[in-house]
């Protein structure tokens, strides 16, 4: 166990994760649909099938041994994400980057921390001990966190006149990115849950998983969760594939995918594609960090989705979405983002104690 080499594998899963939409700033000419699909094809199926394939030998039969139950259950939650997910580039259309992934993905880490005792009945475990106490405080100082940061965009708002919100961010409402925000962050959390939901009770009654079963095949204990990251997003694939083509269908917007041939087009799916390996790449860092906590790989998607916030938020600096803003705003995320690490810094000392 490495605790410290785990934690920062997680924490660059959170630097893909903060950046991953950048590279939709350069996909222009489709419909937002269109390169949608062909970011989910390549996040979501391409880019984790073809890493697992490498570094799990045979992949399927790991896959296909697990029951189907099981296997039903982690596509499920995918499936969850996957609705959080089509929120997810909405919520940064009205927010932008910094605003919008630190209030999404700080939601995300508080639900996906509680969601999976809860559904499982051990709720009482929350509050366990001493270690589970200083843990569920981490939940909390995290909800403090987006409040400060979410009272940065409402004062941001109220600070800046329209012409500047849209220059840095072109579709920007507080009121419509918030309640987008809420759907995203909360229907994502079924990503950690599918993600650590793949055990089950053999017939000779001892606890495995997909993990298990991979290393049991060959894998190295690193890419053990690879398995379960390709059931888990192809759940979200579904769903993300159903709503692009409904769209598509909608708006008549068929026709994007004719052009793929044309060099113009050569660009939106370089683009989009570059922007779903990165986006996988977070969750690819959260399982092969994982290998690496001992037991308190639990505290693995808190960690990565703080990250993200703090990452994201330092991208929107960066960016210059809170150019112009005055001394409040920026005490209050100043303030969000220090209560935010703080958060993650909780949950990785309760189980030092």
């Amino acid at each position: 166990m490495n605790t410290a080499i785990g934690t920062l594998i997680w924490a660059l899963g959170g630097l893909a994760g903060a950046v991953f939409s950048l590279p939709f700033r350069k996909a222009k000419g489709w419909r937002y649909e269109s390169y949608w699909l062909v970011y989910a094809v390549f996040g979501l199926v391409l880019f984790p099938v073809a890493l697992a394939l490498i570094v799990v030998p045979d992949l399927f039969g790991v896959i296909g041994g697990a029951p189907s139950g099981t296997l039903a259950l982690c596509a499920g939650f995918g499936a969850l994400w996957g609705i959080g997910g089509l929120s997810w580039g909405l919520m940064i259309r009205y927010l932008g980057v910094g605003l919008g992934l630190a209030i999404g993905c700080g939601l995300c880490s508080a639900t996906g921390t509680l969601i999976p005792p809860i559904v499982k009945g051990q709720a009482a475990s929350l509050v366990a001990d001493r270690s589970a106490v200083v843990t569920l405080a981490s939940v909390v100082v995290s909800l403090l966190g987006i409040v400060f940061v979410g009272l940065a965009g409402k004062s941001k708002e109220d600070e800046l006149p329209e012409e500047a919100k849209k220059a840095a961010v072109a579709e920007f409402n507080f009121k419509k990115g918030v309640l987008v925000a809420l759907v995203a962050g909360v229907a994502s959390a079924g990503m950690n849950f599918g993600l650590q939901g793949a055990e089950w009770i053999t017939a000779e009654g001892a606890r495995t998983s997909l993990a298990d079963v991979a290393v049991a095949a060959g894998a190295d204990r690193l890419w053990s969760g690879m398995p379960v990251l390709v059931v888990v997003l192809f759940g979200g694939f579904i769903v993300n594939l159903a709503w692009c083509l409904v769209e598509n269908a909608k708006n008549g917007s068929f026709g994007d995918y004719a052009t793929i041939v044309r060099p113009a087009s050569a660009g939106v799916v370089f683009w989009s594609g570059l922007a779903g390996v990165i986006w996988a790449m977070q969750f690819v860092c959260q399982k092969a960090g994982e290998s690496f906590a001992g037991d308190i790989a639990y505290i693995s998607f808190a960690i990565v989705m703080g990250s993200s916030v703090l990452f994201s938020s330092l991208t929107g600096i960066f960016l210059g979405e809170w150019k112009g803003t005055g001394l409040k705003t920026r005490v209050f995320l100043a303030a969000g983002l220090a209560v935010l690490a703080a958060s993650i810094g909780i949950a990785v000392a309760a189980k030092m104690l």
